[in-house]
């Protein structure tokens, strides 16, 4: 057996050892001798392998794999700009605790020496943004050799999986020719594992307790999720006596305290004014709202965080307390409080959906509410970032029974229709996902399914405004700035979306009224695309209605 198949297959067998069941590949032919061990691995059924042909695309697949399953998941490809292609998956990985095991496969040190083709410098590629780099050494037929590749893969999964949360590892393996299996077996030591399917080293849990805050204990308290996937979040509220407000709204947040026009309340000057919190409880790192980073600044508000990770969110710098979790809430000691919130809720969703079924359709805030709405329960809904997940947090229903997954971690519209496709198949129920046209655009190569992968229950709705709607909403879309504004923010590209997704095998549907879309939006199964297309024209003033309803509903 030659020395690159050996380490391959001795790293293939110790990653199903710790676990891991799904695993990208991208094409290459460095990476050869772990696509081989792969295939073997998969056709014995240890493992589901994912081939995919745009590592960026491959990347994003094992992100939504691992995000949705919560366990490692490992991609690997080949040299070169092959694995740099990966670093975006890897950064919103790294800040959004997702446990990825990145393979890179890479020429061995003479090769690099020699300025090889497809070459560039792999040692600590991703930078800071791993949990772990290591480089293999390269393969040689000589005893020991066993236990160092199973102990450096034991490494690398136990630093993916993380004690309280996940993050990126990164194995560069510099393969040596030949590359291709040779046929025989001899090899100058055994290679096999522990007996009974055991991993090579066991880690022990450090006996520490995930740490909760200690600081809780106002009278007048607010909870800010970013994650709707947090257990016990909405329960947490109910019993504090604490409003939710959560970053997709209602959806994917269960409880009675959860504040479904949350996000219109803030962004309330007066109505914040009269029901200032003293404490703020941040769930995750909001990123989506200015209102929400409004309050975090007041230097007024004491602001605790559980599940930050690393990059706090303090825009005063005044964040009091960091834990992994939130610990028992404190015993309500203002019941108005929380009826007060409900009551604001109440009158503030009843004039924002009344204002919303008098607007043209389609607009954005309409189509999110009509997802929602239609989503069978425990289904998942993936969202794009920009204005699909505000649209969802401004106008979506009460969802309590669904499951809402964002690549918020860096924010990038870049890998969503891979990431999607990867928690479809991970979740193994019924998937929509919730799309900008520059989102779908950025990643239409997730659409490039092979023959023999497999393919998911998802249906993937793109709301066509034909460019960059989110800056319609933001400075750049101001009166001021329109002499510039559609070169180079609006962005109009004219793709018709159709022939693309006919150009991928995938079904598409193209909906033009609001009962076709209601229709179109029934659940079946397999991969689909229904678009609507509108007009990016409006949509600043959609917005500015809907808020003035609720400002008249709620200060008159």
């Amino acid at each position: 057996m030659n020395p690159s198949t050996a380490q391959a297959e001795v790293i293939v067998d110790e990653l199903v050892r710790n676990g891991v069941r799904q695993v990208v590949l991208s094409p290459g032919s460095r990476n050869a001798p772990l696509s081989y061990a792969l295939h073997k691995a998969d056709h014995a059924g240890r493992l589901r392998l994912h081939v995919r042909i745009d590592e960026r695309s491959a990347g994003f697949l094992a992100l939504g794999l691992a995000a949705r399953s919560q366990s490692p998941v490992a991609v690997a490809c080949t040299s070169g700009t092959a694995a740099a292609n990966l670093h975006p998956a890897v950064s919103e990985a790294f800040h959004s605790g997702v446990p990825l095991i990145v393979l890179t496969a890479d020429r061995p040190p003479e090769l690099r020496a020699a300025g090889a083709n497809q070459t560039i410098d792999q040692h600590g590629m991703f930078g800071s943004e791993v949990r772990l780099f290591d480089e293999l050494a390269v393969a040689e037929d000589r005893p020991g050799q066993n236990a160092y590749w199973r102990s450096q893969v034991c490494r690398a999964w136990h630093a993916a999986q993380g004690e309280v949360r996940g993050g990126p590892v990164h194995l560069n393996l510099p393969f040596r020719e030949p590359l291709v299996p040779s046929g025989d077996t001899d090899w100058s030591e055994p290679l096999d594992g522990r007996p009974d399917g055991a991993r090579w080293t066991e880690v022990s849990s450090s006996g520490r307790a995930p740490s909760a805050l200690g600081r809780v204990r106002a009278r007048h308290g607010l909870v800010l999720t970013a994650d709707s996937g947090v257990a016990g979040v909405g329960e947490w509220g109910e019993r504090s006596g604490w409003p939710v407000l959560s970053e997709v709204g209602a959806v994917g947040v269960p409880g009675s305290a959860v504040i479904s026009t949350g996000m219109w309340l803030l962004g309330l000057p007066e109505f914040v004014q009269q029901h200032r919190p003293e404490q703020v409880l941040c769930v995750g790192r909001p990123t989506v709202f200015r209102q929400v980073q409004r309050l975090l600044a007041d230097t007024g508000v004491e602001v605790l965080l559980a599940r930050g990770g690393a990059d706090w969110p303090a825009p005063a710098h005044n964040l009091r307390e960091v834990a992994d979790t939130f610990g028992p809430p404190p015993a309500p000691a203002d019941p108005d409080w929380l009826t007060g919130w409900q009551q604001a809720d109440q009158k503030a969703s009843a004039a924002l959906h009344a204002a919303l079924d008098l607007e043209r359709w389609p607009n954005g805030p309409a189509v999110a509410r009509s997802v929602v709405d239609a989503m069978p329960e425990h289904a998942l809904l993936v969202l794009g970032s920009s204005n699909p997940t505000r649209d969802v947090a401004l106008a979506a229903r009460q969802r309590p029974d669904v499951v809402v997954h964002r690549n918020r971690g860096v924010a990038g519209i870049d890998g969503t229709v891979s990431t999607a496709i990867g928690a479809a198949i991970a979740h193994g129920r019924p998937a929509y996902a919730l799309l900008g046209d520059l989102t779908f655009l950025h990643d239409s190569n997730g659409l490039v399914l092979g023959p023999h992968e497999q393919r998911p229950d998802l249906t993937i709705v793109v709301l066509n405004d034909d460019g960059g709607g989110i800056f319609s909403l933001l400075e750049q879309g101001g009166p001021e700035h329109s002499e510039s504004f559609e070169r180079i923010f609006g962005t109009p590209h004219g793709t018709d979306l159709g022939q693309l997704c006919a150009a991928h095998g995938v079904e598409h549907e193209l909906v033009r009224q609001h009962s076709e879309f209601v229709e179109a939006l029934r659940w079946r199964p397999g991969l689909r695309v229904i678009e609507v297309q509108a007009e990016r024209a409006a949509l600043r003033s959609v917005h500015e209605r809907l808020q003035a309803a609720v400002r008249s509903a709620l200060l008159g």
